[in-house]
């Protein structure tokens, strides 16, 4: 058996995270037990709770140890200060998103099914601030006559609104299986789209 590895207590941590977040991405919030997690992990369930005080907790340092992975926030502000024309730079934030893999977003519909204020609280602290950091690049290129007169914020989620649709129709709902369209084919459409109704 594993435990009788000594390990140290940051890798231990890790190692929870990693275990919980296969489960809680796989059956839910709800559907997922800190026991069935230590089971997973072979420890004791009584170490979960020395390393994280509730369940709830365990479920956001996996979300906040899957956005630390993905680095979206960093990715998004490089791509829009990349200097590229809006095109260019569109498509690099739309095929970031959609070569993701689909555990966080299992994580946040799970959360926003089952624990409103964990959704909520993942909404303010991870994605108001794309729709801010987005707004900000479309406030910019209204102002320099690149974009016509729109609310900056409603223009951001209309964009991401086509990537998360998407991801969600073919790797949620299966559509990947019918209906194979590849990536770079997808992005160019989505972005000519929503740059053609940008576009004074």
């Amino acid at each position: 058996m594993g435990h009788h590895v000594r390990i140290s207590s940051e890798d231990r941590r890790q190692q929870i995270i990693e275990v919980a977040t296969s489960l809680f991405a796989r059956q839910g919030f709800e559907g997922t037990t800190t026991r069935q997690i230590a089971e997973s992990a072979e420890i004791n369930e009584a170490i979960i709770f020395r390393h994280f005080s509730t369940k709830e907790e365990l479920y956001w340092a996996v979300i906040e140890d899957q956005c630390r992975i993905r680095a979206g926030r960093e990715k998004l502000e490089q791509a829009l200060a990349s200097g590229g024309d809006d095109e260019h730079v569109f498509m690099t934030i739309a095929r970031e998103f959609l070569a993701r893999d689909a555990t966080l977003p299992r994580l946040l519909l799970f959360s926003a099914l089952e624990r409103h204020e964990l959704s909520q609280r993942f909404f303010k602290v991870h994605v108001a601030s794309y729709y801010e950091i987005l707004g900000d690049y479309i406030r910019r290129r209204i102002s320099e006559g690149g974009f016509r007169e729109v609310d900056p914020i409603l223009a951001a989620r209309a964009f991401f609104g086509m990537l998360v649709y998407h991801f969600q129709v073919q790797e949620l709902f299966g559509a990947k299986h019918f209906y194979n369209i590849g990536l770079e084919d997808t992005v160019k459409t989505f972005v000519n789209i929503w740059l053609k109704g940008m576009r004074p």
